[in-house]
Formats: C-alpha cells, sequence, structure tokens
C-alpha cells in the first residue's frame, strides 16, 4: 500500500493501522471508534508483533488514514494477504469467529 501521509506528520506505521482496523472489523468493530477501543484492550496482544511506536492510533487518525487510502489499491493487497493465506493453509479453513 501507498502511504500518501506527510513523513513528518507519521506518528503510526500504516501496516500497524492497517492490521489493528481488520482485526477490529473482524471482531465486529463497526466504527473508529470502536477499531480504537478494540487496539486499546488489545494492546499487549497487539505489541507482540505490532510495532506501534507512539500506541495506538487514534479514532481520528483511523479515519483520516482510510480517507486517504486507494480503495481499489487497498482491494488489490487485501485479496493478496488473503490468496497468501489461502496457499499457506493448503485451501484449510481457518475459524475466525470463535467457532470449531
Amino acid at each position: 500500500m501507498e502511504d500518501t501521509r506527510v513523513d513528518r506528520r507519521r506518528l503510526h506505521k500504516l501496516i500497524d493501522i492497517l492490521t489493528i482496523a481488520i482485526c477490529a472489523v473482524i471482531c465486529g468493530a463497526d466504527s473508529w471508534v470502536a477499531i480504537e477501543l478494540y487496539g486499546c484492550t488489545k494492546y499487549e496482544w497487539l505489541k507482540t508483533f505490532l510495532e506501534l511506536p507512539n500506541g495506538i492510533p487514534s479514532h481520528d487518525t483511523f479515519a483520516r488514514v482510510f480517507a486517504q487510502l486507494n480503495p481499489q489499491q487497498f482491494q488489490e493487497c487485501f485479496l493478496n494477504w488473503i490468496k497468501t493465506i489461502h496457499n499457506k493453509t493448503a485451501g484449510e479453513v481457518v475459524a475466525i469467529d470463535g467457532k470449531t
């Protein structure tokens, strides 16, 4: 993904913002505030694989970053990521909703 933000104003890594948002939405978050709340409550877990140099982004940061993203580019990157997961799991179903 191309990060179109101004370098001097980047407090959070784009990969961190995208990862938190995707995880939060999978878990049922349906607003920027809910995504921020998810990030805050899952901070310790997220910190095990994200850098989070300035903590969890605010809901305003999530909204601002997603407003600047190219939707087609995001869709393409997301689908490529899903295809990679599909290939790595040999097409095995991965439960993401807590069901077995």
